[in-house]
């Protein structure tokens, strides 16, 4: 019997969520299924992923083939790199112990690369909070000033320029006769 290592498919409509399973190749997505091993949940950041990683080795070791994204999903676990290692120790390239290290390695600088994404997750989320924070600050003082200018008193407008435009008239009539006058 074919056996694949696929996902079946859990959640409502626009939230998958995947439960990875062994099953017949030739049973539907989401029928019967061997065992399950673990699951898969894309719609966190970073996708969550649960495995069982000795049950996933055994059923890799014995033949069963992984899907696309699955062989993705133990990839990213470790399960396809610990498969490689063993190999090279039945043909006499690598002792256990250096497997191991290697194995060991791997996985505390995966584990690191993991961490600093969530940290940039996080910084970039709080960056983002400061900056709507700042910009509701800025429109908040905005709006309180535009209010203050409305419900200011309005100083009456004295018509005293008027008055002044008239008694500057009156002085360039007055010179204007008076150059008149001396021209006589």
């Amino acid at each position: 019997m074919a056996t694949k290592i696929r996902l079946q498919r859990f959640g409502k409509k626009g939230k998958p969520f995947f439960h990875v399973v062994v099953a017949d190749s030739r049973s539907p997505r989401d029928g019967k299924f061997i065992e399950r091993l673990g699951s898969y949940n894309p719609n966190t950041n970073p996708a969550t992923i649960e495995i069982n990683f000795e049950k996933s080795l055994d059923w890799v070791n014995k033949g069963a083939e992984p899907t696309d994204t699955c062989r993705a999903i133990l990839s990213y676990k470790g399960v396809l790199y610990k498969k490689h290692l063993e190999g090279g120790v039945k043909k006499g390239a690598l002792t256990a112990e250096q497997a191991e290290a290697k194995f060991a390695e791997w996985l505390s600088a995966k584990d690191g690369r993991i961490e600093g994404k969530k940290d940039n997750l996080t910084k970039s989320k709080d960056e983002v909070k400061k900056a709507a924070l700042a910009a509701e600050a800025k429109k908040n003082a905005d709006r309180a000033a535009a209010i203050a200018a409305k419900n200011a008193p309005v100083e009456e407008v004295v018509e005293e320029p008027v008055a002044e435009e008239a008694a500057e008239e009156t002085p360039a009539a007055e010179t204007a006769t008076e150059e008149n006058n001396e021209e006589a």
